[in-house]
């Protein structure tokens, strides 16, 4: 084991220091250490001992998740859309609701066998965005402002808000299979309002306490740092502690102190959200090591590979360019709107978790693996892979089109972020 440890320390290393040249080259953090833990996993040199009944497994997954959920809420400055809200409320209102709704139809027809609860799951598992396996997209400045903070903003509020989903379908699907009460949606909404409850008290309270010691000058840029760090956790474990979603806790926590404190403290959360992609590299690791193997001993099902090609094209697309209709926007533009729809740690940390939990209920989980499995696998290199070419091939286009464009329109950019996986591509 100890083996294993020190080779993906290594690795970490080598990433770290040659991730702008790796960047250049389309070679993303999930390809190299999705790839690691496949090759140190179980499946082929038994390295490390991953599985999912592993000790400590599920907290760090859920950790890992719950601090990216703060970190994103928090950071993310709202009122600079207040002069262009419209996409983002198209992606997030129109799209996201049919993204998840045409995921379950999908799914239910080609795994009819699972019930719809199941296909609604996975369809809700399948439908949030990540902007880190587009970063081309997101970093180029000759692809518009608007079309850019759209995206963005849309990959880091969609996990959030697909969370009470995925907590509602899991409970439905764990019931059936176990016979449970009837209160299991009773049970379910419980968990998120005393999630709510938690998040407010987190996110006034400490946002309050914070301020007042920094107008004090009781803290330093650093202490606050740790500060946000713990906030966070105290969200999600908080939450757990009443029988609340950790994940909805650390979310709502993250926007009301965000709110509470006017996003005065957006430099010193980038910390929290750096210490969760960390966290990220392991379970990218663990989601390589267990699942992918998992996923390939049922690849003679061809059903699971064609929810994944249907998940990541017409699942997504169509949706964006429903919600995209009377925008003015080219068909172009709404087509790159609708393929950079990336599925990355959420999917991944949804997926893990969700097949603990149904694991536990007694339920087979082979199709849920082999579907998000494949999806996700298939996202990390077509969209890593795409996204260069297609930003610059979409840059051309734009530049040769005449007449004023509603893409162009002159917007200030969102606030820059240290994210670590976030700058290490630029040139």
């Amino acid at each position: 084991m100890f083996l294993g440890l020190a080779i993906v320390a290594l690795l970490i290393f080598i990433y770290g220091t040659l991730a702008v040249k790796l960047g250049r080259w389309s070679i993303t953090m999930p390809m190299i250490f999705m790839t690691a833990g496949f090759l140190l996993g179980p499946g082929v040199s038994s390295v490390l001992p991953l599985s999912f009944e592993a000790e400590g497994m599920k907290t760090l997954t859920e950790v890992t998740l719950a601090v990216l959920l703060f970190a994103d809420a928090s950071t993310l400055d709202l009122r600079q859309l207040r002069h262009d809200k419209a996409l983002t409320a198209r992606l997030l209102g129109i799209g996201m609701p049919l993204t998840m709704l045409l995921g379950t139809a999908v799914f239910f027809g080609l795994l009819p066998g699972e019930g719809l609860a199941f296909a609604a799951l996975l369809g809700i598992i399948l439908a949030p965005t990540d902007a880190a396996l587009g970063l081309p997209i997101f970093n180029d400045p000759k692809v518009p402002v608007r079309i850019r903070r759209a995206l963005n903003v849309e990959s880091g509020l969609n996990d959030g808000i697909a969370t009470p989903f995925v907590l509602l379908f899991l409970s439905l699907a764990t019931a059936g299979q176990a016979h449970a009460h009837e209160g299991w949606l009773v049970t379910a909404l419980l968990e998120i309002m005393f999630a709510l409850l938690v998040g407010a008290v987190v996110g006034i309270g400490g946002g309050w306490l914070l301020s007042k010691a920094a107008d004090r000058g009781w803290s330093s840029g650093i202490s606050q740092q740790l500060a946000i760090f713990g906030l966070a956790l105290a969200a999600f474990f908080g939450s757990l502690m009443i029988d609340g979603n950790g994940f909805i806790a650390a979310f709502s926590g993250g926007i009301i102190f965000s709110a509470a404190t006017g996003n005065r403290f957006s430099e010193p959360a980038e910390f929290t959200e750096n210490a969760g992609t960390l966290l990220s590299l392991l379970v990218w690791g663990i989601f390589g090591g267990i699942a992918v193997p998992k996923a390939l001993l049922y690849s003679s099902d061809w059903r699971p590979f064609a929810c994944a090609v249907l998940s990541l094209t017409a699942v997504r697309m169509l949706p964006v360019a429903l919600a995209m209709r009377r925008t003015g926007l080219r068909s172009d533009t709404i087509a790159l709107m609708g393929w950079f729809g990336p599925r990355g740690l959420a999917s991944v940390v949804f997926s893990l978790l969700a097949v603990m939990t149904l694991q536990e209920a007694g339920r087979p989980t082979d199709l849920l693996i082999a579907t998000a499995t494949w999806t996700i696998l298939l996202s990390v290199l077509a969209h890593g892979l795409s996204a260069k070419p297609l930003s610059a091939w979409y840059s051309r286009r734009l530049a040769k089109a005449v007449g004023p464009l509603p893409e162009l329109q002159e917007l200030s950019e969102l606030r820059e972020r240290s994210n670590i996986l976030r700058g290490v591509h630029r040139k």
